[in-house]
């Protein structure tokens, strides 16, 4: 997974008129204090810019609610959050609902959709416009969690120690991948192996895989992966787009003033602006850092992905599971998708 403030984003939008009415309900309320942990290691850009939500949040209700922010697993092991927020031990987290699909099926439809929406507009409209948002809540109140938003950016690169030109010259080379991407990808026939993070750089230096997904393109830079891999394959088909969540308690969410739940709000479709943004330019300065390397830059060619896409959709529906609210949630994309005539 991956990682300026452009606190001025929505003004004189429908949430810069949220964001102003906000103080002046905050004045009556008194102080809240939780706490949150991030998806992100303290000093990476996410978690920069997870500061920068607590911080808005502090503004907007003019420091009456306090989120203490902590790093990934600095409370609990990150694979804990879930049961950690829903027991109350803190109140809330920044997650990737894909962690938790196989509990709850429609996770991974919430958190990317390998070889789906190709823009981050687009998967944030489907969020906003199109239900995705309520869908979303509707799958973490089975948990007994409340979901606030999406932060949603873009791709995720893959590196590779092989030329990959084609979605045709994966097949039967060896990949790591996670989540519903490690399905999809096995379905076009690579050999997917699920290691943890930390294990990339040396299996892709052994030669025990290929190519792998591990996260965006600067934290893969400063994770040294093109030292090892001297392709980079653009786009991620696997992750085109992405979507983190901000995710509280239910219990604590609800007894938040209106206002409060107002600026959490805001702060967090701010910060999938803000941060989409800045991903965008930090993506350019890197490839080239990565170029200085003798790192090649390989561009998938659009019709081959988009015939993939076509084929990808009954990987999708496999990974419903028959669930109700999944292939509902699958069925709104899928229908987005073809309205924009990607499918």
């Amino acid at each position: 997974m991956t990682e300026i403030s452009r606190r001025g984003l929505l003004a004189g939008s429908v949430f810069g008129g949220v964001a102003l009415a906000a103080p002046t309900v905050a004045r009556a309320q008194e102080a809240v204090e939780w706490r949150m942990q991030a998806l992100w290691d303290a000093g990476t850009t996410p978690f920069e810019f997870e500061k920068k939500f607590v911080e808005r949040v502090g503004e907007l209700t003019e420091g009456r609610f306090k989120i203490t922010l902590y790093s990934a697993g600095q409370i609990v092991p990150a694979n804990q959050a879930f049961d950690a927020v829903r027991s109350g031990a803190f109140e809330m987290m920044k997650t990737f609902d894909g962690y938790e699909a196989g509990k709850i099926p429609a996770f991974a439809f919430t958190s990317t959709i390998p070889f789906g929406f190709p823009q981050s507009d687009q998967y944030e409209a489907w969020f906003y416009e199109l239900g995705g948002l309520d869908l979303a809540r509707e799958a973490y109140a089975k948990g007994g969690l409340f979901y606030i938003a999406p932060t949603v950016y873009g791709e995720e690169p893959m590196h590779s120690t092989v030329k990959i030109e084609s979605i045709a010259d994966m097949a039967g080379k060896k990949g790591r991948f996670v989540g519903l991407a490690s399905a999809v990808m096995a379905d076009l026939g690579v050999a997917v192996s699920p290691l943890a993070t930390a294990e990339v750089y040396t299996a892709l230096e052994k030669g025990l895989i290929d190519f792998a997904d591990r996260g965006d393109l600067t934290a893969n830079y400063e994770a040294g992966l093109g030292e090892v891999a001297k392709f980079i394959i653009l786009p991620g088909v696997h992750q085109p787009t992405t979507a983190t969540s901000y995710v509280a308690n239910q219990a604590a969410y609800q007894k938040l003033p209106d206002g409060f739940k107002a600026a959490l709000a805001v702060a967090a479709r701010e910060i999938s602006g803000s941060l989409r943004q800045h991903i965008l330019v930090q993506d350019m300065e890197v490839l080239t850092k990565y170029k200085d390397q003798g790192v090649e830059v390989v561009r998938l060619d659009a019709a081959d992905i988009a015939a993939a896409r076509a084929k990808a959709v009954e990987s999708w529906e496999k990974a419903t599971k028959g669930d109700e609210l999944a292939t509902r949630v699958l069925k709104g994309q899928v229908d987005f998708m073809t309205s924009l005539g990607l499918l």
